[in-house]
């Protein structure tokens, strides 16, 4: 297979997020119809493979909610079974294991549900 460029993808999930604070009025409590419509314009829109595209979709939700946190992952300090979590603020690394996420956060029945990324 092959890689696709990065800024490629840079590219493809800003025109994601473009999409979804155009269109997130339209979707208030049912962010599964955002997430959805957004992947389908970019697969029907701008030619981009489904599971591509539902991969920059999903990141791209992820800066749509989460501009507001001072919390950022440390890709480079994390590993499969451990995120390290960044505060900007103070500046302090956070391991949170991943075990305890999927505990809280994807076993609960109180989750939302989203699609699954792969």
């Amino acid at each position: 297979m092959k890689a696709i460029p990065q800024d490629y993808q840079d590219d493809m999930q800003a025109a994601a997020l473009a999409y979804m604070r155009r269109h997130e009025a339209e979707h208030l409590g049912a962010s599964q119809a955002l997430i959805n419509r957004a992947a389908e314009h970019l697969e029907c829109a701008l030619g981009v493979a489904r599971p591509l595209a539902e991969k920059l979709v999903l990141r791209a939700y992820g800066e749509l909610h989460s501009t507001a946190t001072p919390y950022r992952v440390d890709l480079d300090a994390t590993s499969p079974h451990t995120v390290a979590l960044v505060d900007t603020r103070t500046g302090l690394t956070h391991a949170v294991p991943a075990a305890l996420i999927a505990q809280h956060l994807v076993a609960s029945p109180k989750r939302k549900r989203l699609t699954t990324a792969n």
